[in-house]
Order: structure tokens, then C-alpha cells, then sequence
């Protein structure tokens, strides 16, 4: 795995150290096995999106803290200019950009997510997590599967749903896809 994801995988542990929390209890919190808990905090598996907000949530942190190491600082507004999001390394096929990393107290998390075209074989990846969640396709064709519902989404397109519900997407065409999510 990435350095970057064994650098968040540290701060995980170190958020449930510090809360003096062991590992089987948070994870019965969070509605995993402790074995899955403990390779995501071992930082030797890709570590999902959905997890990491949930983390945050419970220990009342910012995710751009988790992800990048920083604490927020802006109060007010933050301007990302284009292409210049903070970029966040979570998985091979997905790649994150963070548009209000530096924001403080933010109540939406907002990224544009590019997913990479795989063969049609490839399985789609999923995740659940609280709350609920918005994306707008800006490029390319997408397929986002929520609750066994396969819908395909094309430029312009965008889908807002309970996130507790299993969703996972794939770039459709051989090519890839770009939207904006933003995770409430």
C-alpha cells in the first residue's frame, strides 16, 4: 500500500490510542469485524472513504485531518482553483480530490472523484456509511449501483441518495469518469 495510506492508517490508531478505545470495541461500533478494523489500521489494505468518515465522526475531527495531517484553519471560505484540490490517495481506481480541505466545521465533505476505466469483469467496489450523498457526473459515463439499482449516468447527470444504502461505481466506455460527490 501507499505511504500516504500508512500514514492515515497511523493516525486512525492514534485517534483510538489516545481515546484509550481498543480495537474490538471501536469496530463493534462501527459494524465491522475486528479483523477488517485492524488491517485498515495496520495500513496494509486500502482504507474505504465511507470508514474514514466515520472515524472522523466519532472522534469529532475533521477528515481532511485524517486524510492529510492538517488541521483546518479557514473559517469564512476557501477557494480550490481548478485542479488544485487536495489530492487524497485512497484507492487505485478512484481518485480523490478534497475542495474544502482547509475549511473548519464543515457540514458536507466535497470532492470531485475521477474513476479510472477498468474491464468490464473488474468487480465494482462498495461502501455504506451515514448520511446521505450527492454526486453530479461532469465527464464521462458512469454506473453507480445502490441497493442492487444499477443506474448509468452521463455527463450532466447526478444522483442524490441515502448513503447508509450499499453503493459503489464504474466508468463506463473504456473511459473515465469525473463527478463531483459531496457527502453530508
Amino acid at each position: 500500500m501507499s505511504e500516504q495510506i500508512k500514514l492515515i492508517a497511523s493516525r486512525i490508531k492514534e485517534l483510538r490510542d489516545i481515546s484509550a478505545i481498543s480495537a474490538q470495541s471501536l469496530a463493534a461500533e462501527l459494524n465491522i469485524s475486528e479483523e477488517i478494523y485492524l488491517e485498515y489500521e495496520s495500513g496494509n489494505t486500502d482504507i474505504p472513504v465511507s470508514f474514514l468518515y466515520q472515524i472522523a465522526n466519532r472522534f469529532n475531527v475533521e477528515l481532511s485531518a485524517i486524510l492529510t495531517g492538517d488541521n483546518p484553519r479557514l473559517h469564512t471560505y476557501q477557494v480550490v482553483r481548478k485542479g488544485k484540490g487536495a489530492n487524497v490517495e485512497r484507492r487505485e481506481d478512484y481518485k480523490y480530490q478534497s475542495l474544502a480541505n482547509n475549511f473548519i466545521g464543515k457540514k458536507a465533505e466535497p470532492f470531485i472523484v475521477t474513476v479510472a476505466p477498468e474491464d468490464d469483469s473488474f468487480p465494482v467496489h462498495f461502501n455504506s456509511h451515514k448520511g446521505q450523498e450527492f454526486n453530479y457526473v461532469i465527464e464521462g459515463t458512469l454506473k453507480i449501483i445502490i441497493n442492487g439499482h444499477e443506474l448509468v449516468l452521463e455527463e450532466g447527470d447526478s444522483v442524490y441518495f441515502d448513503s447508509s444504502a450499499n453503493h459503489g461505481m464504474k466508468a463506463l466506455n473504456g473511459k473515465q469518469a469525473k463527478f463531483l460527490a459531496i457527502i453530508l
